[in-house]
């Protein structure tokens, strides 16, 4: 039994041109007029596939394939995310989604009877581009952040995300967890080399790195750029780039699979010949190790109390997002590996580097993912681009694991 690839090539394609901009960059942010397109496309595709198409309260959209022959109460889920980041590529969570809807369809055009249902889904707001913290959806479904908190929440764009997901239509009547899974599989690009280096078409996940945000803001004081010494300035941006050196050094000696990101900075008043007052900037730690986890947002801390202490700054930090490392259900990865080489394909086990709504759905059921490679690791960028057999070969290894499954 095999997918349709030729119908999954297709609608990734056409899924690929929905909610693109005045620039032609993709830009399916969760909550706006693009994502609301993109929702009514999948919907209009689950309910040709018999589906029956649930939204839960947080804009979770489920499609459920529950034929007579089901006996068991709780279904299988597969899923991911549709919403992208800004100037996307076409791949990233939607491939898991429409992969997924492929599998009930090959499933059912083969006659297949499973013995309990099976859910495709598509959880909202996996980026956080205009609002934190990300995996929201599944975060949310997971009972790890309360629906009423995340409804509530203001974005970057100044809207309330409860406002924007009633305005384009998707604020669901169901209670988030309303269906509980017996597993959960993600099929998702690795958006990382590691697979294409060794030229390996299967990655394995059985674990996947913890992750801290926190946003961190230092006060200094302006002054003029050319009169001011440098021994008698409070440059926050001198201060920033201290920080900014201190993590690259601890995560370098650290090792062990530890990364640090200092993504966004925002200098006040940001002027060329200004010293900067004040500046706002965002760490991102990662670690599949929860003690180097803790260590790496100690040693940070020491850091900034010492800018504080011995150069005068003022100094705050607010907490964006903090999710332990997650190890996967054994049994089923290695019922995944099984599937795997049962079609003959040599996989490699693997830890995500970035977060998934799978790591959020291993708090309520049994997960595990799969990787397909992706060319020069490439991810977050129009350049994003996997192989149509690498894509191919992923969806009916989650086939393969699904069917499984459901006998």
């Amino acid at each position: 039994m095999n997918i349709n690839s030729a119908r999954l090539m297709s609608r990734l394609k056409e899924y690929g041109d929905i909610g693109r901009d005045s620039q032609g960059r993709l830009a399916r942010i969760a909550f706006t007029d693009a994502d609301k397109l993109g929702r009514d496309q999948l919907v209009t595709w689950m309910q040709a596939a018999g589906l029956n198409v649930e939204v839960d309260k947080i804009g979770n959209i489920h499609g459920l394939w529950e034929p007579e022959s089901v006996v068991e109460s709780r279904p299988i889920m597969m899923g991911s995310h549709i919403d992208t980041v800004l100037n996307a590529g076409i791949y990233d969570g939607n491939y898991g989604v429409l992969a997924g809807l492929e599998v009930i369809l090959a499933l059912q055009e083969a006659g297949f009877k499973p013995s309990r249902g099976i859910v495709v889904s598509a959880f909202s707001n996996e980026e956080g581009a205009h609002y934190a913290p990300d995996m929201m959806g599944s975060l949310v479904y997971s009972g790890g952040y309360s629906v009423k908190k995340a409804l509530a929440t203001i974005g970057l764009n100044g809207l309330v995300l409860g406002s924007e997901l009633q305005r384009i239509g998707y604020a669901g009547l169901n209670e988030p967890g309303f269906i509980q899974p017996k597993a959960y599989i993600e099929l998702h690009i690795e958006q990382g080399p590691v697979l294409e280096n060794l030229e390996l078409p299967i990655g394995v996940v059985e674990n996947l790195q913890g992750i801290s945000w926190q946003r961190i803001t230092i006060e200094g004081v302006a002054n003029h750029a050319g009169t001011t010494p440098m021994s008698m300035r409070a440059d926050a941006g001198i201060a920033t780039a201290q920080v900014m050196l201190h993590l690259k050094d601890y995560v370098t000696q650290k090792g062990n699979g530890m990364v640090s990101t200092i993504g966004t900075i925002l200098f006040e008043p940001n002027i060329i010949n200004v010293i900067p007052s004040k500046s706002v900037f965002s760490v991102d730690l990662r670690s599949p190790c929860e003690s180097d986890l803790k260590d790496a947002e100690l040693s940070l801390a020491q850091c900034l109390n010492e800018i504080e202490e011995i150069d005068g700054f003022n100094i705050s930090v607010e907490r964006l997002a903090r999710f332990e490392p997650v190890t996967f259900d054994r049994n089923l990865v290695e019922s995944i590996e099984k599937a795997s080489n049962g079609r003959g394909f040599i996989s490699k086990r693997m830890t995500s580097g970035a977060g998934h709504d799978a790591q959020m759905m291993a708090r309520i059921c049994p997960s595990a993912m799969i990787f397909v490679p992706s060319k020069d690791g490439i991810s977050h960028n129009p350049r994003e681009y996997t192989e149509e057999q690498h894509l191919i070969n992923g969806a009916n290894l989650l086939l393969d694991s699904i069917k499984g499954l459901a006998i």
